[in-house]
């Protein structure tokens, strides 16, 4: 097989960076190049501009853990939300999820991750003190694990029920419509939403 170069060196730093990104595999990245390549007026200028801006002033909510422009977050932000309903999910791709799905008006907590001992994540990894210190503020009534139904999911979620055993809240997690060994990125909104309305306690 020939490791010839096609292209200059900079259509070729833009095809490896491209096959970083999940979901692109070496084939798509280039296509996606090629394709930004003959677009550059149309698409790749403008998408240029925006990474750049997104780089520039996205930042990681202190409170809740979501990414956005402002800090608190405009989920944090929005009054209209339900204080004493909390979601907690694994990653802000979760969030989004749970956000299409439009059957909840509640605030979030991203962990930034689950428990996995092989991986070597520990609870000092995820961002479980803050979930502790907003459960415990008195507005929050409430705490739905929803998280992955999935070994280290399920571990992570029975860790949070212990963390929060002492505090005066109802804490639940998904139920039906969320199989076991999924991941809530890649299931639709009918599945999420069945799951939310059928929560159990823990």
């Amino acid at each position: 097989m020939s490791n010839r170069r096609v292209a200059g060196p900079e259509i070729e730093r833009l095809i490896q960076l491209l096959a970083k990104v999940p979901g692109l595999g070496p084939r798509s990245a280039r296509r996606a190049a090629l394709a930004l390549v003959k677009k550059r007026e149309a698409l790749m200028v403008p998408l240029a501009a925006a990474m750049t801006e997104a780089a520039a002033k996205i930042v990681v909510c202190s409170n809740c853990g979501n990414i956005d422009t402002l800090d608190p977050c405009s989920i944090c932000r929005d009054e209209r939300r339900d204080p004493g309903l909390l979601l907690v999910v694994k990653d802000v791709s979760d969030l989004w999820a749970l956000e299409r799905s439009g059957v909840v008006q509640s605030r979030y907590h991203v962990l930034g991750g689950t428990l996995s001992a092989l991986d070597g994540i520990g609870p000092k990894d995820l961002s479980l003190d803050r979930l502790v210190a907003r459960a415990a503020e008195g507005s929050v009534k409430e705490v739905v694990l929803a998280l992955d139904a999935t070994v280290d999911g399920q571990t992570t979620a029975h860790y949070v029920t212990d963390l929060l055993a002492g505090l005066p809240v109802k804490v639940s997690r998904l139920a039906q419509g969320v199989p076991i060994g999924g991941e809530l990125d890649y299931l639709d909104e009918g599945t999420l939403a069945a799951a939310l309305k059928a929560r159990t306690p823990m």
